[in-house]
This record gives C-alpha cells, sequence and structure tokens, in this order.
C-alpha cells in the first residue's frame, strides 16, 4: 500500500527496465489521490543537504486544454521561447547517430517518411497535446539553485516515472514544452524567477499504438563504464 492507495507491487528493477517513453494514451481518468501518491513518494529522491528543489504544477482539465491550444498557436506562428539550451550547439558521436536514430524509429511507426518534414512537424506537435494523456506535470525550480539541484531534480523526475508505474501508469518526459517557457510560464503563472525544467505526461498507456511498440536501443555496461580496482 502507498498512502492508502493499492499498488501493483511491481519491483524496483521491473520498473525501471519495462520503462519506456509513451507517446500514446487512453482518456481514462487519473484519480488525484494517486498523483498525490505519486509525487508524495517521488519526493524520497535524494537532494543535497534535503533542500528538495523541486516544484510541480499538475494540470488537467480545461486548464490542461487551455494551455495545449495556447502552445499549439505559439508553434505555429513559429514563437519559440526557449527556457533554457538542452542541447549542445554542436553535436558530436556518439550522440548525433543516437538522436537520429531514435528519431527514424519514431517516424516509421509513425508510418511518416523521414524526408516528409511537414508529417514530422505534425508529429512533433504531438507533445503540446500531452500524447493524449489527461494529466501534464510541469517540474521547476527556483533559478538561484546551482547545478547540484538540477541533479537532484532530475531524481525526482525519475521517480515520478518509475513510481507511477506501480499504479499502471505510465510517462514520457517532454523537454519540449520548454521551446515555449514563456507560454508555459504565463498560462501557469509560474513565477519568473523559476526555471521550468521539464514537462511530462501522465496517464494510462494506449497498447494498441504501434507508436507505444518503439523501445529504445541502450549502449551496454562494457560501453560506458571503465573498472578501476
Amino acid at each position: 500500500m502507498t498512502g492508502g492507495l493499492a499498488h501493483n507491487g511491481l519491483s524496483a528493477f521491473d520498473a525501471v527496465v519495462g520503462r519506456r517513453s509513451i507517446r500514446r494514451f487512453t482518456e481514462a481518468a487519473v484519480a488525484d489521490d494517486v498523483i498525490h501518491a505519486i509525487l508524495a513518494a517521488a519526493s524520497r529522491a535524494a537532494s543535497g543537504m534535503n533542500m528538495q528543489p523541486w516544484l510541480v504544477h499538475v494540470v488537467t482539465g480545461d486548464a490542461r486544454a487551455r494551455l495545449s491550444h495556447t502552445v499549439h498557436a505559439a508553434a505555429r506562428r513559429g514563437e519559440t521561447s526557449l527556457e533554457y539550451a538542452y542541447l549542445p550547439s554542436i553535436m558530436k558521436e556518439p550522440y548525433q547517430a543516437r538522436r537520429r536514430k531514435i528519431g527514424f524509429e519514431l517516424y516509421e511507426l509513425y508510418g511518416i517518411d523521414r524526408h516528409d518534414i511537414v508529417a514530422r512537424e505534425e508529429a512533433m506537435l504531438r507533445n503540446y497535446d500531452f500524447f493524449g494523456a489527461p494529466v501534464g506535470l510541469f517540474i521547476t525550480m527556483d533559478q538561484v539553485m546551482a547545478q547540484g539541484s538540477w541533479l537532484d531534480c532530475g531524481m525526482f523526475i525519475q521517480n515520478i516515472m518509475i513510481v507511477s508505474r506501480a499504479f499502471g501508469l505510465e510517462t514520457c518526459p517532454q523537454q519540449a514544452w520548454c521551446d515555449y517557457g514563456a507560454v508555459v510560464h504565463r498560462e501557469l503563472a509560474i513565477p519568473e524567477e523559476h526555471v521550468l525544467l521539464s514537462g511530462m505526461a501522465l496517464g494510462y498507456a494506449d497498447w494498441s499504438a504501434r507508436e507505444n511498440e518503439l523501445v529504445s536501443e541502450r549502449a551496454t555496461p562494457e560501453e560506458f563504464t571503465r573498472w578501476h580496482r
């Protein structure tokens, strides 16, 4: 039990290994007390000197619809407002190859030719509908915090994604919302002194959708680990 709520007892190992970014959700509602339980459990994330720098905005119902509409309109007008630089100005290998590979695999599942720029842009806009999920989460942090707190918030965000699976829910972390940071700030009344770190879609996966078959390839420990004895 978690906060008096039943969950499926998924092991930590299986919750981590089975996680994937979901890009189509059902319309089934997520109860407020389940969201509360997930956030309470996620708050056990480690943070330097227990500062717990994360802040969360939960968006549902009419607020979700208004935000999606407003960001869609800004995107179609090309009115980006980057919250921060997420990608390096020069993308070197192996990062560029990994980025291209996952993109092409997703386009294939969508049935989009990799050279169809218009269809690719439309697919990108699905982010701003939360891929159909009924719940949007936005994680923010006071901008006076230093780089260590970005690590802390990353662990908090990861906890949300893993704990959600214990309740039969899935997620998609969506830094794409930060491309329209000014709009999100305005629509959700996020103070200017808070940085928008990421959005996230939360809901029940539509497992009939082909795009949800995508499981990204990962480097092996042999590739990214050095042992020192």
